[in-house]
Parts: structure tokens; sequence; C-alpha cells
């Protein structure tokens, strides 16, 4: 297996953490972009975009990337917060009447992002065609109570965060969320990240593979096997976010479902995040202000989380570094200003506003764990070796 690209020589450690994600960590088709002060020094890529087609990974390759979706979604909202037209801490029924129904009135905006609202889960059984259907989804959620009592607790909204924070987008701006996002982010900056993918551009997307079966039983998993349970709800309901068949299909590509179905390219998640590493511009296009950027970065949700049953800490719709042993874990290198978001399986775009660093990593072979496995985090490590 050959890796292709460039790094600069400095860099020289991530290039072969990159290539040992191969050789010892199961990889199969995979890209790597790291920016430093807006200039990338690193941009590889290698493998096999499709297996049994022998089509291999190429710069322009794009895959789904799962929950680094919720970053791009978050970024949206903090746009409108920066330009004054959303308040993140006035309630949601300012901007959405409809979901005060069940005793939401006093939800905020900044909930919805920091995971605190309690909106994780759907309790009334949904089909799987729900997932295509933003007014039927809307809809439940607007009627659904929270789960526990909205800002005393939180946990991790699998799903429903796209829908939530995507139709507050919506309401505000009067466009969709993966219309907002391209027009007023990926079109200005010259990404390929879309959230609702054009069907011209189908034929570049690598299938996802699914993680490999280990045996191994975890709290969480043992809590998706019990249909009641708030961490399967999360997950599973609408059914079939997480199959292959799904997943891969251009149903799914072309729908918005902005918590989950985001497709891009290395370039287009370190992209995103190039700007939030670098004061929230980059060259001549300004996203935010230093201010905004600032308050995007500092954490809001931290401690138990009631659906992934770990320790987790959240800022407002950005992951932070969280620490649970090997396994459940997602180190953004060491500085406290880092956030960003991972995607299952293993893939993740982050910004280090302190070291102005910003990385995207995307993959189809997925790995098993909720939070960055091995090949993400032996990249990030190397990019703060190589750093010093």
């Amino acid at each position: 297996m050959q890796v292709e690209g460039t790094s600069d020589p400095r860099f020289k450690p991530v290039r072969e953490a990159f290539c040992e994600n191969f050789t010892n960590r199961g990889e199969l088709g995979a890209a790597v972009v790291v920016t430093v002060d807006g200039t990338t020094v690193v941009d590889l890529w290698g493998g096999i975009a499709e297996r049994g087609h022998g089509r291999p990974w190429t710069p322009e390759t794009m895959v789904v990337v799962f929950s680094c979706t919720k970053g791009a979604t978050a970024l949206c909202a903090h746009m409108l917060a920066a330009r004054g037209v959303l308040d993140l801490d006035a309630p949601v029924a300012r901007y959405w009447p409809e979901f005060a129904a069940a005793d939401k009135g006093t939800i905020s905006v900044r909930m919805l992002l920091n995971h605190q609202a309690g909106m994780a889960a759907i309790d009334q059984p949904l089909p799987s065609s729900a997932v295509y259907d933003w007014g039927a989804m809307t809809a439940a959620l607007a009627a659904q109570a929270p789960h526990w009592e909205p800002g005393s607790a939180h946990g991790y909204h699998a799903a429903t965060f796209g829908w939530l924070v995507g139709e507050v987008v919506r309401r505000v701006s009067g466009r969709s969320l993966g219309t907002f996002f391209r027009e007023e982010v990926t079109a200005r900056l010259n990404l390929d990240f879309y959230i609702g993918l054009p069907e011209v551009l189908e034929p570049r997307v690598a299938p996802i593979r699914m993680p490999p079966l280990t045996g191994e039983t975890t709290p969480i998993m043992r809590m998706m096997a019990d249909r009641s349970s708030l961490t399967s709800k999360a997950f599973l309901n609408p059914p079939g976010l997480l199959t292959s068949r799904q997943i891969n299909g251009r149903a799914l590509h072309a729908a918005e479902v902005p918590a989950a179905n985001g497709i891009a390219t290395a370039r287009g998640l370190a992209g995103v995040y190039t700007p939030l590493a670098c004061g929230g511009r980059s060259g001549a296009v300004e996203l935010l202000d230093g201010d905004t950027l600032e308050a995007m970065a500092t954490v809001e949700s931290e401690g138990d989380d009631l659906v992934l049953l770990i320790a987790t800490r959240f800022a407002s719709g950005f992951m932070k570094s969280m620490d649970n042993g090997a396994r459940d874990s997602a180190v953004l290198g060491p500085n406290p200003a880092a956030f960003g978001h991972g995607g299952a399986g293993g893939s993740i775009g982050m910004a280090d506003p302190t070291a102005r660093v910003a990385i995207g990593y995307v993959m189809n072979q997925m790995g098993v764990g909720i939070l960055l496995n091995d090949r993400g985090q032996a990249l990030i490590d190397a990019v703060y070796a190589s750093l010093g």
C-alpha cells in the first residue's frame, strides 16, 4: 500500500503514523490533512476507496463522516449568533413556537447545542423513512417531552441534535441547514463538505464498511440491546442510521441529517476548522469574530453522560478532550482551547486556536468504540509530537 500526497519534513511523525494505520491498525482507505496558521503542512491519502472494485483513494474521495457533521451544524448556529440574529440563551420557542409543547418553553438554544436539553431521543416509534422527512422529525421533536429536567444534566443527542439545531437555523435564516452551510461556509471557502450531497458527486463517495466484530460487550452495547432504554432510542429511533445499507444509499446521501450524514474529503473537513484555528478567518473569508470563537471552545457540559454512559465533555456544539481510558477517549492535544467533533468509526475534525492547528481525518473502515479509536488518536498525537 502506497501513501501519496505531501507533508512538511517537520511533520514526518504524522506520515509515519498514517502509514502505520494501514500496516498495523486495519485501515482500508483514508486521508488526513493538517493546517498550521492556515497553511497546509500535511495532505496525505492512501488505500482503497471501494473494495472489490479496486478503486484507489484520491484527494477527491469523499466519505460519510457521521457526527463530524455536528460540528458543521453548530458552526452555522454560531455564525447566526455572531450576526446578532440568534440569541443562544433565548428559548428555542422564540424561533420555533411549536417547540414549547410538552413543557419545553424554557429550553434554550444553548441547551440544544451543549446536550443539556433532555431531547436526546423520541419515544414515539418512527419508521426508517422518517430520516428523510424533515417535517416528520421536527414535528415529533416538538411534541416530545424532555427525558430529564433541561439544564440539570447532559446526554449525547446522537441523532436529534441535527434536527433540533437545524430547525432553529432554518427558522432564523429561512434556509435549510445544508443550504446555509453550503452558501455561507463551504462555497466561500471552496470546500468539499456537504450536508445533502448533489447526485452528480455520488461517484466520488467511498462506501463505508462496518466495524469488525470483537465479541466484546460494553455497557452502551448492553443498553442498545434494550429497546426501551434512552441509549437505544437515541441511536435507533428512527432505525437504520447504523446500517450499511442506509449509510451507503443514495437516499441518505441526498437527505439533510445534520447530526450524522455529512459527506466530506479530508481537505473539506480540515478546511472547515482552519478558520476556527485562526481567529475565525481563512484568507479573505471571515466566518466569526474572536469573542464568538472563544465561546465556542468553552466547556459547558461535563461529567456522566446519560446516553453514552461514560464521562463526556462538550462545548456549545463541539466535543472537548475526554479521557475514559483507551477505549472511549478523544484527547485533542495538550491545549485546553482545542475543540472539534468525532464521527462514528473514528473520523475527526478539530481546531486548536492556541497552536493555530486544524486537523481533518476521514476513512471508510469504521473502527470500534464511541469516540476516537487508535488511528485518529495516533494522528493527533503525531501532530503535536511534530510541533514539539
